[in-house]
């Protein structure tokens, strides 16, 4: 009798689903954990170098939202036409050539132009993440790859924390703009393998998930929201006021420690590898509990601890406290983004999850621009952080308020 069985598959096959998966968390933590937030570790420097003011800062930092939000809806676009395989490469690829450019280029407007290009290619560097995780990673495992790919941010800013120390002892903040960009090239190098192994370049006939931003990108702004439920209009509220607080919370963060408080680059240092490192498991952990008590219940303890890492920045700004504020501030920021989805998931409307969560990430940008230009400009003014982190603290106790306003989420009705 024939033998029909069907040939293991060999251990490389094996190991596809495991590397790409590393593979996008490593666009992930270079798009937005390097070309996001280390300028906000490097600011102080930065700024001594090429003479700017605060005000210019919350520009610049408010310019990479506006390019979040542009790229978020061209890397949808994009992913249509020539597959979201090339679009994450290309998004990784253009990171990588921004970094290595920033410590080449002595003129502030060119490094902001390069800044906002960083930033968009966070956003089109994630569209596509969902159909490769689909495309390439078994259905039984998508929620862990999932899970370790939108965690990826906090690896980069782990590395940030471990490198700027060791290059600022020598003055030398371009060192860390060099180190991340080559750290880049090699994630696309390995990622071009993976992908071709993968067979991801291929084009597949089939129709590909919906992604985020594809319900903006046609124009339908306007329409969900005349069409939008109360509770969505607060999810758009809650998504606008998370990027008022906690992007320019981390833009910054840096300058108050090191200009203000006089705080060391070492220790400066410190906190940002202790954000990175909670950010790592912060996710999961605040995930479980809101299984537990409800993502309403969890959104506003998120944002309680926001309250609590103003606070102690701006009351007892000590080594300890600096320290535990980062701890409160890590704790919140990663999970945030991952409740509200969440919640969008759970919740019934007319509006599709994808309409409503395209919207909710251009109010998100909108919240980033706006809060980091009213931050840089506030520091221009008044010479001091304190009223920003004030600021901060006070919208987040609003943000408190919507999300125990929301409607109660509805349970599964079957496991089916």
């Amino acid at each position: 009798m024939t033998d029909l069985t069907l040939p293991a598959p060999p251990p490389s096959a094996r190991l596809i689903p495991f590397v790409v998966t590393l593979c996008l968390t490593s666009f992930v933590a270079a798009t937005y954990g390097f070309g996001m937030y280390l300028f906000a570790a490097l600011l102080p420097d930065i700024r001594q170098t090429l003479s700017f003011d605060y005000g210019v800062a919350g520009v610049i930092t408010g310019s990479a939202q506006a390019g979040f939000m542009v790229f978020a809806l061209l890397g949808a676009f994009l992913a249509h036409r020539i597959g979201g395989a090339a679009v994450a490469l290309l998004s990784a690829a253009l990171c990588a050539a921004c970094l290595l450019a920033v410590p080449a280029i002595a003129n502030i407007v060119v490094v902001g132009a390069l800044l906002t290009v960083l930033g968009g290619t966070a956003a089109s560097a994630y569209v596509p993440i969902v159909e490769l995780v689909a495309r390439s990673v078994p259905y039984s495992h998508r929620g862990k790859a999932l899970g370790l790919i939108s965690s990826g941010t906090s690896y980069g800013v782990f590395i940030n924390g471990l490198l700027v120390p060791v290059f600022l002892a020598n003055g030398n903040w371009q060192g860390v703009y060099i180190t991340v960009g080559l750290i880049t090239c090699g994630f696309v190098a390995i990622a071009l393998l993976a992908f071709q192994r993968a067979g991801l370049f291929t084009t597949k006939s089939s129709e590909s998930p919906s992604q985020p931003g594809e319900a903006a990108a046609g124009g339908g702004f306007i329409r969900s929201f005349a069409s939008a439920e109360p509770w969505v209009l607060m999810i758009w509220a809650i998504t606008f006021l998370n990027g008022f607080t906690t992007l320019p919370f981390q833009s910054f963060l840096s300058p108050y420690l090191r200009d203000e408080l006089g705080i060391g680059v070492e220790l400066t240092g410190q906190v940002w590898t202790l954000i990175g490192f909670i950010g790592m498991f912060s996710g999961f952990l605040i995930g479980s509990l809101a299984d537990k008590i409800g993502i309403r219940w969890t959104l506003a303890l998120t944002y309680a601890l926001v309250i609590v890492a103003c606070g102690l920045l701006i009351l007892v700004p000590r080594q300890w406290t600096i320290l535990f504020s980062g701890v409160a501030f890590a704790l919140a920021f990663y999970p945030i983004f991952g409740l509200v989805p969440g919640y969008i998931a759970k919740m019934p409307s007319r509006l599709s999850g994808t309409q409503i969560f395209s919207v909710a990430n251009v109010t998100l940008g909108v919240g980033g621009i706006i809060g980091n230009l009213a931050g840089g400009t506030s520091q221009t003014i008044t010479q001091t952080f304190v009223p920003v982190y004030v600021v901060i603290a006070a919208m987040s106790v609003l943000s408190v308020l919507l999300a125990i306003s929301l409607p109660k989420e509805r349970e599964e009705i079957s496991a089916s």
